[in-house]
């Protein structure tokens, strides 16, 4: 049986400085030290053992359909809808509101560069639900 572990997931970028620094926003992972405006391509690090950590390269071409693959985030601190008004605050955009009436369901955001990700829940909230 092999085992291979996930060490980066990767994103296309037109600017992968200015996104790496939204998503090191989001996810409080760690930028390399070396980066900088204009890089080819900049890393997040997670700082803890066997999580992945983010890439973001430059390409030339801008996003043009929907992601096939994109992030979950629950919140470690806050609520779900904290989150979101956080992110929006940091550059997100809103693309679908999946709330329901009853508290459950999740928000559907595009960073600064079209890329989805979904704002879940805390755990806290699914605890008390």
């Amino acid at each position: 049986m092999y085992l291979n572990p996930v060490r980066h997931i990767t994103f296309d970028a037109l600017e992968p400085y200015a996104v790496a620094r939204f998503w090191a926003a989001v996810t409080g992972y760690a930028m390399e030290s070396s980066a900088k405006e204009g890089d080819e391509d900049v890393l997040l690090e997670p700082g803890q053992p066997g999580v992945p950590g983010l890439l973001f390269i430059r390409v030339p071409e801008g996003k043009t359909a929907k992601n096939r693959v994109h992030l979950d985030i629950q919140p470690t601190d806050g609520t779900r809808d904290q989150e979101v008004e956080r992110l929006l605050a940091l550059g997100a955009r809103l693309l679908d509101d999946r709330r329901t009436a009853d508290g459950l369901g999740w928000v559907v955001l595009a960073d600064p560069e079209g890329n989805e990700l979904c704002i879940e829940r805390s755990a806290a909230e699914r605890g008390s639900a």
